[in-house]
């Protein structure tokens, strides 16, 4: 079934900050529910604050609830022995999207990955966005962090959270049949992959409870491989085309297509503040150089560039127009790189209102003013050594996209 991404009325979407409050919505949610939980999720880490989200989801499988979770076979290769063990006793269900296998992400159609974070309760409760399940103070690599990483989410009710639980309950068919096909049981992977190309019965848009903001205007967009290979890209493109006062962008791996830098320049140039706020804080050798090369056109355009250096920046948002009645924002997992808008399937909620694209601009211009640097015009005036490296990483993308079969 094709989604239609059109933004529609009936919807309550609130805006989540970090980890800790992320956690503590998804907790409360998940040890409400009588039905199931669907959670989608890159990284799976059972480390501090996410062990809370876990022994939530174990509970919930205790009491009786369908509890399926699918991670992510380079973000989460594999759950501890313990876990594994202690989700096995209650009785919820887990899938390894894509494992990596012998050869592993040397065969580029392994870099096609599952970058969502999803998650549905009984149907009428849905959450998306850029929080993984992870500690906001601890990376993988880097050990304890000093400050937390700066992500957003949003809860959501209304007809979307339909839109979203049929797409995570078609991946998890898919696996489901994936599964019985690799044990060799070929009816039971027949009626899977049946199961996923079944038409689901929506959830009618919840009643708000009283005292609530009025119902906003909200849609699902998505990016996969068959259906919906550019949605989301469309989507900035048309809702920076359409801006006349602002653009500010919040966004960890950022290395832009022609297009998208073209209706960037072309915003500025008409008189439209554009502003970015990037990963300023060194995290993976390609990510934090590639997009670095593409800097000078865009602040020789008027683009502004502010790089976030208290944290990690792992943020995937952006405000279009947030004091206007045409206000556009949008909250997900998708990066603007080749890897995003590309290869991973991704989920942003756009959402069409003016109160919560001020409360996003708003949180976004105070980190531009205390926690950010701004980039200058004589960037390009840099050691060479430093140029060099920026050079490197951004051919070995260019590489990696023509490997792929991709132009950007």
């Amino acid at each position: 079934m094709r989604h239609n991404p059109s933004l529609r009325d009936g919807h309550h979407i609130r805006l989540i900050e970090g980890g800790q409050g992320y956690f503590e919505s998804l907790v409360a949610a998940v040890d409400q529910a009588q039905s199931h939980v669907l959670l989608e999720t890159y990284i799976f880490d059972v480390h501090g604050a996410a062990a809370l989200v876990a022994e939530a989801l174990e509970r919930a499988a205790l009491r009786g609830v369908r509890v399926c979770l699918v991670v992510d076979g380079v973000g989460t290769p594999k759950l501890s022995e313990a876990w594994s063990q202690r989700f096995a006793r209650a009785g919820l269900d887990w899938r390894v999207y894509s494992p990596l296998g012998t050869l592993g992400l040397l065969m580029p159609n392994r870099w096609r990955r599952l970058h969502r974070k999803l998650c549905v309760v009984d149907g009428h409760t849905a959450f998306c966005g850029g929080i993984n399940i992870l500690d906001d103070w601890y990376d993988p690599h880097y050990g304890s962090l000093a400050r937390p990483r700066l992500d957003f989410a949003v809860s959501a009710q209304g007809e979307l959270v339909g839109h979203i639980q049929h797409s995570m309950l078609q991946l998890w068919w898919r696996l489901q049949g994936a599964m019985h096909v690799r044990e060799r049981k070929i009816p039971q992977a027949l009626r899977s992959f049946k199961t996923a190309g079944l038409p689901l019965s929506w959830k009618q848009a919840l009643p708000l409870p009283d005292g609530q903001p009025l119902p906003s205007r909200a849609a699902l967009l998505l990016r996969d491989n068959v259906l919906h290979r550019s949605q989301i890209e469309r989507a900035y493109l048309k809702a920076i085309g359409l801006a006349r006062q602002e653009v500010l962008i919040a966004n960890a791996y950022f290395l832009p297509g022609r297009r998208l830098r073209k209706a960037l320049v072309h915003a500025a140039a008409r008189g439209v503040r554009v502003r970015l706020l990037l990963q300023g804080r060194y995290e993976y050798f390609m990510q934090y150089h590639a997009a670095r090369p593409v800097y000078g056109a865009l602040l020789a355009a008027g683009v502004e560039i502010y790089e976030y250096d208290a944290s990690f920046l792992h943020a995937k948002v952006a405000v279009v127009d947030p004091d206007s009645d045409r206000s556009w924002a949008t909250v997900g997992s998708s990066n603007l790189d080749p890897l995003s808008l590309l290869l991973a399937r991704e989920a942003n909620v756009v959402v069409a209102d003016r109160l919560f694209a001020q409360k996003l601009h708003q949180r976004l211009s105070q980190v531009i003013a205390t926690q950010s640097t701004p980039i200058s015009s004589s960037w390009g005036q840099r050691q060479w050594q430093q140029r060099l490296r920026d050079r490197i990483a951004f051919g070995l993308m260019r590489l990696a996209l023509f490997l792929t079969g991709h132009r950007y």
